[in-house]
């Protein structure tokens, strides 16, 4: 019996989702995505699960598409022009589903994060890198430019700098996407699982329905010119001013105790 393509092992409140097709770099094949979407429809309605880490199995995070199953679909009489704009319909889901989740999503990427690969890292709320790894948006090189994946790329990177990656598929190295802000932080490579880990479990011992509150608001402002922001800002200060557990833990700091938080 093969083994799952994409494995979920939980730890307390952290949830780990692991690529699991290391022979094919993790490439986010048909059912890779399938197998993503409906990870993450369990994440988003799981309240025992407070932080996400998303990794690659092998010597790899992600290479992007399986470019194999991306040939095979010009066989069909349009050129395979539906099966394209399907592919990228359900890639574009699974992205838009990371920053969508209730929990926040740590990636933690060695080896190479190519083409969707890098999309993917870009679409998580936060990533520590190992050292060593390499970032591109490197479609161009085959002849394909990596519009969808610039759509993540752009939000993470100053503009220019994301052009001249996407323009010339040159990749980038760990420090690189450090300083542009792909990623957060690169650590040493024997290190990488215990500093994911110790973002997660900080993550996870923050009051669950303040983070909850506070990722859907960080997401839905940064669209907004910024007066709209400061108002919708305002209102959900107030939402999260008003839970019980906000308010112990205000007297908790003001007592100098830890909070009894339900």
């Amino acid at each position: 019996m093969a083994d799952p393509i994409l494995t979920r092992h939980d730890a307390g409140n952290v949830a780990t989702l692991t690529l699991n097709a290391p022979d094919k770099l993790n490439a986010l094949s048909d059912a890779m995505l399938a197998a993503l979407k409906d990870a993450f429809a369990a994440l988003e309605t799981d309240r025992s699960i407070r932080a996400v880490i998303l990794k690659g199995s092998g010597k790899a995070f992600c290479a992007g598409h399986d470019l194999r199953e991306m040939q095979a679909a010009r066989q069909a009489p349009d050129g395979g022009a539906a099966a394209f704009a399907d592919l990228f319909a359900r890639c574009a889901q699974v992205m838009q589903t990371i920053p969508r989740l209730p929990q926040p999503v740590i990636a933690q990427v060695h080896g190479i994060a190519t083409a969707a690969g890098c999309q993917l890292v870009a679409s998580c709320d936060m990533a520590i890198a190992a050292e060593g790894t390499r970032f591109g948006v490197n479609g161009v090189n085959i002849g394909l430019f990596c519009s969808t994946p610039m759509v993540a790329l752009t939000r993470n990177v100053p503009r220019k700098h994301a052009f001249e990656m996407l323009s010339t598929g040159t990749f980038i190295d760990a420090s690189r996407a450090e300083a542009l802000g792909l990623v957060n932080r690169v650590v040493p490579a024997e290190a990488l699982e215990s500093e994911t880990q110790a973002l997660a479990a900080t993550v996870a011992a923050k009051l669950d329905a303040a983070v909850r509150i506070g990722k859907r608001a960080f997401y839905d402002q940064i669209q907004m010119p910024l007066a709209e922001a400061y108002d919708f800002t305002g209102a959900i200060m107030v939402e999260n001013m008003l839970l019980r557990d906000t308010n112990e833990g205000i007297c908790a700091f003001l007592e100098k105790r830890k909070p009894d938080w339900a």
